[in-house]
C-alpha cells in the first residue's frame, strides 16, 4: 500500500508540476538556510575530543587579593602565573600534566629553496602530545631530560614538514627559528579539531600550531609569548625575570584526571598548594578558590558558542516556518481541488484514515525532495561562509549527522504543515460530489 501511495504521489506531482516545483523549492530554500546556520552551530558546539573530554581539566586559581575582580562570571582568572604553572607541573599530584603557552618564530632553512615565513609555535611540556591524542608520522616527543636541559629540539606538523622537507622523514635535520637552529625530532599527523579548546585566548577556531618546543626554552632563551598577558596590580616588569616572578597570568595548565576520586584528590591538592603559597604572602583572600573544568565545561565557560550564533539558528528556523506557511497555502489549494476525486474514492469504500495517510505520504515525499535539494543549497551556503571567513574553514561543513538531519527535518516539518490540509480533504462528504456527477 505504501508503494501504491508513492506512485499516486508521483502522479500528483506530474499533474501539477508548477505547484509541486514551487513547494519543493520553498522547502529547499528553507532547509538550505536552516542547515547552513545549524551546521556551523553544530560544529562550533561539538565535543572536540569526545574520547577524553571528561578527563581533561583546565586549572584556574584565584590569585588576586581580596576585593579584586575579573571580567569572568565568577571573577576567576582564565590563565595561571608562571610560578604557579611551573610549581603545579613539578608536583607529583594528578595524572599527566601540561604547562604551555603560544609563541612564534621566523622559520627558514639553510637553503634558498624555501623563503622565510612566520610560524605559529607552542612551548609545552612532553605530556602534551599524549594528553591531547596527537599521533606521530616520524620520530616522537622530547624526553623529560631534554625538557629539563632546555634542549633545542622541535616537533613540527605534517603541513610544515611538506613545506620544508617535501614530506620526507626530517628527523635529525635542522630548522632555523629566528636566529637559532633546532633539531627536528618528530612530525605529528594532521590534527583535525574544530575548536582550539586547549587555548581559547587567541580565537577558539584558529588553526593549531605548526611547531612544538620544550617549555623550558622560554626561560632559557627568554622567548616571548604570543597570547594574552593580564595583570591585576601594578608591578615593575623591566626584565624577563620580573615577568616570570610577577602575578601576571599568561600560561595555560591542563591536567588529566580519569576518575571522580582523582579529581577530588587533585582539588584537595590545589587547596593545600594555595594555603602553602598564602603563607609566603600570596593569595591574600579570606576564601581560597581553585576550579577544575573539563573540556566541554571550559568551552561553555569561555562562551565558545556565543548568543549571536544561537540567535542566528533561531532566525533560520523562523525563516523555515515562513516557507512552510507558504507551502500550507499551496497544499490547501492542491488538496481541496482534488475533493471530487476523493469523494468518489470515499464512495467506493476508501476510509478517512487511508485518504489521510495517502496525502501524508505525498507531503512527506515533498519534504524528502526538498530536503535533498536543500542539502545542495546548504553546501553552497557553507562554501560562501568558508570563503567569507577563513577561520570558519573547519566549521562550515556538514558532517554525516547534519546530512541525515536535513531530509528528516524537511519531512517532519512538511508533515506538520500537511496535517491540516490532509485532515480537511479526508472529511470530504462523498454524497455532494456523487450528486454533481
Amino acid at each position: 500500500m505504501f508503494l501504491h501511495y508513492l506512485d499516486l504521489s508521483w502522479r500528483s506531482f506530474k499533474r501539477t508540476p508548477l505547484v509541486s516545483f514551487l513547494m519543493v523549492l520553498a522547502i529547499a530554500i528553507g532547509i538550505g538556510v536552516t542547515m547552513t546556520s545549524l551546521s556551523v552551530y553544530h560544529m562550533m558546539s561539538a565535543d572536540p575530543i569526545p574520547e577524553k573530554s571528561s578527563s581533561l581539566y583546565s586549572v584556574q586559581l584565584q590569585t588576586m587579593d581580596e576585593g579584586r575582580t575579573w571580567w569572568t562570571v565568577d571573577n576567576m582568572p582564565l590563565q595561571l602565573t608562571y610560578q604557579d604553572a611551573v610549581n603545579l607541573n613539578k608536583a607529583k599530584a594528578g595524572g599527566k600534566r601540561v604547562t604551555m603557552v603560544r609563541t612564534g618564530f621566523s622559520v627558514y632553512l639553510d637553503s634558498d629553496k624555501v623563503k622565510p615565513f612566520i610560524g605559529q609555535a607552542r612551548l609545552t611540556t612532553p605530556d602534551f602530545f599524549d594528553m591531547f591524542n596527537l599521533s606521530f608520522i616520524y620520530g616522537g616527543v622530547w624526553t623529560e631530560q631534554q625538557e629539563a636541559d632546555a634542549a633545542p629540539v622541535v616537533v613540527i606538523n605534517k603541513d610544515l614538514n611538506d613545506k620544508l622537507f617535501a614530506g620526507q622523514n626530517p628527523v635529525g635535520k635542522m630548522v632555523y627559528l629566528d636566529d637559532a637552529s633546532y633539531e627536528v625530532i618528530g612530525v605529528i599527523d594532521d590534527w583535525d579539531i574544530t575548536t582550539k579548546y586547549y587555548d581559547l585566548n587567541n580565537g577558539a577556531f584558529n588553526k593549531t600550531e605548526q611547531l612544538f618546543l620544550p617549555f623550558s626554552l622560554m626561560k632559557a632563551r627568554e622567548l616571548e609569548n604570543w597570547g594574552n598577558t593580564n595583570g591585576w596590580k601594578h608591578e615593575k616588569t623591566n626584565t624577563f625575570n620580573d615577568k616570570l616572578n610577577s602575578e601576571m597570568v599568561w600560561l595555560q595548565f591542563w591536567v588529566e584526571l580519569k576518575t571522580p576520586a582523582e579529581k577530588q584528590a587533585y582539588q584537595d591538592f590545589l587547596m593545600a598548594y594555595m594555603q602553602e603559597q598564602q603563607k609566603l604572602g600570596r593569595f591574600n583572600r579570606e576564601k581560597l578558590t581553585a576550579t577544575l573544568r573539563d573540556v566541554n565545561e571550559w568551552m561553555q565557560y569561555n562562551n565558545v558558542v556565543s548568543e549571536d550564533n544561537e540567535i542566528l539558528v533561531g532566525l533560520s528556523f523562523m525563516f523555515l516556518a515562513v516557507c512552510l506557511a507558504n507551502i500550507l497555502g499551496l497544499l490547501l489549494a492542491k488538496f481541496l481541488r482534488r475533493a471530487p476525486e476523493v469523494g468518489v474514492r470515499r464512495a467506493l469504500g476508501a476510509s478517512k484514515r487511508l485518504i489521510f495517510f495517502q496525502h501524508i505520504v505525498e507531503v512527506a515525499m515533498l519534504g524528502f525532495l526538498g530536503g535533498i535539494f536543500g542539502i545542495i543549497l546548504a553546501q553552497i551556503g557553507l562554501l560562501g561562509v568558508r570563503h567569507s571567513y577563513s577561520y570558519y574553514k573547519s566549521l562550515a561543513t556538514m558532517d554525516l549527522s547534519m546530512l541525515l538531519s536535513a531530509p528528516v527535518i524537511a519531512i517532519t516539518t512538511c508533515i506538520i504543515a500537511g496535517l491540516y490540509p490532509a485532515w480537511l480533504v479526508c472529511k470530504t462528504n462523498p454524497a455532494i460530489y456523487l450528486k454533481s456527477q
